[in-house]
């Protein structure tokens, strides 16, 4: 069944707004679907990140999301959905590798890449002609999505570029008050975004590197190319999915990969580390975070994003990061991390050059 257009007018004012803006989920899903559904924005929890959703069938609504974010146009949304038979009114084929790896990972972290419906606004897929599909596993996103009877089109909750939202009060201290709604459902479980796999060409192909990992996905499917568009140093200036521009997820203080990693070399700036492991020598730094006491690399990935705003927020002259084993979620957790420094990297090439 195709999905149906809900019977709320997009003509009427959108609800008060909630004082604070930041609300309990489970009583207000009805009331913040009634938001999506007069054209408005909604923050929502997911099991990777905050996303800030509108109707896709919206275009108006959609770009909104573009205007909060400031996030550039060529930069194509996923769209969720609730149910997978929902899938061909969004998409015009859905090959049977692709379904494989829905039955096994949906709902969860992973995202479909097919070609698209004419009923699916360009600027949902940045003129593209596919579109990019998830099914979210988290109660509240699902029962939003239903209650809403549309996909809803969603990045993270988060300025373009910047670190990613992985609580409601993350939305809340970097978007300003024109987003109505924040659904808070607490800490988000996986906490880095999902992986991205485009089953356009004659062999699937990982475009970002997510929460479930590619080792996992061949395992289901077989070979997958990995495009080079997923590599930040490779990454092109006209993203064929979300997050593959080479600077992404970046904190306002720059970020470095260094390894082995001494503050002595540091002295007379306040410089944080951001480490896998509990550091064996801690002198020196004025702030530290650790991923992992443990090394386990899907608890690195749950802390990833809240770790490095603590240290952004640390009033530090830099964030050193270590490199994490690049394995499993290991590779999506480098990705994000490579694409943090990228700014960083210009400017110190800059500053060099002059």
């Amino acid at each position: 069944m195709p999905f149906g257009h809900s019977t709320w007018p997009f003509g009427i004012p959108p609800p008060m707004k909630p004082t604070p803006r930041i609300v309990p989920a489970e009583p207000n899903i009805e009331q913040a679907a009634r938001q999506i559904d007069a054209g408005g924005l909604v923050a929502f929890p997911t099991e990777t990140v905050y996303g800030l959703g509108a109707n896709a069938f919206d275009a108006i609504a959609v770009a909104r999301i573009f205007e909060l974010k400031a996030r550039p146009q060529f930069d194509p949304l996923i769209v969720h959905i609730a149910d997978v038979a929902d899938v061909e009114c969004l998409a015009t084929s859905f090959p049977h590798a692709a379904r494989v790896l829905v039955e096994q990972f949906w709902p969860g972290p992973l995202t479909v890449v097919l070609p698209k419906q004419p009923i699916v606004p360009d600027i949902v897929t940045a003129g593209l002609p596919s579109v990019a599909i998830r099914l979210p596993d988290h109660p509240i996103a699902l029962a939003l999505i239903r209650a809403a009877r549309v996909p809803i089109a969603a990045p993270s909750a988060n300025p373009f570029g910047r670190v990613s939202p992985t609580t409601a009060a993350h939305v809340d201290e970097q978007l300003d008050e024109r987003l109505e709604w924040i659904l808070d459902g607490g800490p988000c479980r996986v906490g880095v975004e999902s992986t991205i796999v485009s089953f356009l060409g004659p062999t699937p192909s990982l475009l970002r590197p997510g929460g479930v990992p590619l080792e996992v996905l061949e395992a289901a499917i077989g070979p997958v190319t990995v495009h080079p568009s997923a590599i930040p140093s490779s990454a092109a200036d006209r993203p064929l999915a979300p997050g593959q521009l080479a600077s992404h997820y970046a904190p306002s203080t720059p970020l470095q990969l260094l390894i082995n990693s001494d503050a002595s070399q540091f002295r007379g700036q306040r410089v944080g580390l951001l480490s896998f492991r509990s550091p064996s020598n801690r002198t020196g730094w004025a702030a530290i975070e650790v991923l992992s006491e443990r090394g386990d690399l899907g608890e690195a990935a749950a802390n990833l994003f809240a770790a490095i705003r603590r240290l952004d927020a640390a009033g530090l002259d830099l964030i050193i990061a270590e490199p994490l084993p690049e394995a499993g979620l290991g590779n999506a957790i480098m990705d994000r991390l490579r694409r943090a420094s990228a700014r960083a990297a210009a400017h110190f090439a800059r500053t060099k050059a002059t």
